[in-house]
């Protein structure tokens, strides 16, 4: 019996930056109809999805997946990533690619090189800030100023979109019991991750191996989308809450969904801040600052997950 899935085979990969960025989807069956992707409810109420133009799908509670729709996930390079209730965690992520073992290798090495993973993070704190790292400082000491100058930061966005702030704390194990602002932010940041693991997968590299962040499953997700995190999410998640807060429409309407609300401004704020084009190169960019030579792929290497296409013309015409 063949293995091969039903309908037409997927065409190549579209490049990550090409494509729409999220899709969150709860309580239906994800499953493959004539080779494309499809969505049952329970009334078995039938929505196509264009998985090849797909960064990756947030599944929350309640969705079940079939052997065929993953396949077909893993083949048109779209990132599934299973998440808590309205992306408040992120319990587990399937590869859109190969790995890239000339990647994880020139990863693992600047991450196990103290003076080259210095010299990450200090890229990371200039990319983030605006400004060169204060000198002669350790990791954990910069680790300490970034965790001030980001509080610092929470504190002013929240109170420039007027939203009542006390501070980012919330129990992931009681989604409700958190207030609007955390709930808000939890949104917006787990939307945030999942491109970028997308993007650190589809480059090759590992997410666990962090250089800031280190000892969880995402540490280098959290490192690269940090860098961005102020500038695209965290002011959408402020706006929406001081909305909520004060009982004031948002746009002319009034907000009825906070969570739906988040996902659908970062859905908008992704593709005003071109992030799904910016991520590949800015984890390059991160990781050549450690000094380190980049080896070249064995010959029996797998290629990248997304390779950009040959133009046909120079950098004038249009490829």
């Amino acid at each position: 019996m063949s293995g091969a899935l039903p309908g037409l085979p997927p065409p190549r990969p579209i490049p990550i930056r090409e494509r729409v960025a999220i899709v969150f989807l709860e309580k239906g069956r994800l499953d493959v109809l004539d080779g494309a992707f499809v969505l049952v409810d329970a009334q078995q109420i039938r929505v196509h999805i264009p998985i090849g133009g797909i960064a990756c799908l947030m599944l929350e509670p309640g969705t079940r997946v079939s052997h065929a729709a993953v396949a077909l996930a893993a083949r048109a390079g779209t990132l599934l990533i299973w998440v808590g209730e309205a992306g408040v965690r992120l319990y587990a992520a399937g590869q859109p690619g190969g790995a890239r073992s000339d990647r994880l290798l020139y990863q693992a090495r600047l991450a196990l090189d103290e003076d080259a993973r210095l010299r990450v993070v200090r890229k990371m704190y200039a990319l983030r800030f605006g400004e060169d790292a204060p000198a002669r400082r350790s990791i954990d000491q910069l680790r300490g100023i970034e965790g001030a100058r980001v509080r610092e930061t929470y504190r002013l966005l929240a109170a420039r979109h007027g939203a009542t702030w006390d501070g980012r704390a919330y129990d992931p194990h009681n989604w409700s019991g958190a207030d609007v602002v955390n709930r808000c932010l939890s949104a917006a940041t787990a939307a945030l991750y999942g491109i970028t693991e997308a993007a650190v997968l589809a480059a090759g590299y590992a997410p666990a191996i962090g250089f800031l962040h280190s000892g969880k499953p995402q540490s280098f997700v959290y490192d690269v989308a940090d860098i961005v995190k102020f500038e695209t999410v965290v002011p959408e998640a402020f706006r929406v809450a001081a909305a909520v807060q004060h009982a004031r429409p948002l746009d002319g309407r009034p907000v009825t969904d906070a969570q739906g609300e988040v996902r659908r401004r970062c859905r908008d704020a992704f593709r005003r801040a071109n992030i799904l084009s910016r991520l590949i190169p800015l984890i390059e960019d991160v990781l050549a600052a450690g000094g380190l030579p980049v080896p070249a792929p064995l010959p029996e290497a797998m290629p990248v997950a997304f390779e950009e296409p040959e133009a046909l013309g120079d950098a004038g015409h249009r490829g």
